[in-house]
């Protein structure tokens, strides 16, 4: 019996330990999404994301209300993103651009393209 109680504590005790390597293991995944920009309590979270040309930026909406993603000077502006929808966006040409959401002008972010 003491056998039996060691091998299910040994059981449990790699288990766990398996729990937290997968969690790690999806925080880091999650840490290395490059150039996502996350739509969350009326924020752009960055507000400011410096970015190679040729990359490809990618909005993802996680409010439970609508936005946009528009550019001022009118290169690109994105349909209304319900919850979990997202819009991309590639910059092809170094600089500064101004983005905000279309439905709320005070949602506003910077994308330097260098």
């Amino acid at each position: 019996m003491p056998t039996i109680r060691i091998g299910r504590a040994l059981l449990m005790l790699l288990g766990g330990f398996a729990v937290i390597a997968a969690s790690a293991a999806m925080c880091v995944a999650r840490a290395e999404t490059p150039n996502a920009v996350t739509i969350k309590n009326f924020m752009f979270t960055p507000m400011a994301l410096t970015i190679k040309a040729g990359s490809t930026v990618t909005w993802k909406n996680l409010d439970g209300e609508p936005h946009t993603v528009v550019n001022d000077a009118g290169m690109f502006r994105s349909a209304a993103l319900d919850q979990n929808d997202s819009y991309q966006y590639k910059f092809d040409k170094p600089g500064v651009y101004h983005v905000f959401c279309g439905i709320h002008p005070n949602m506003k972010e910077t994308i330097t393209v260098q």
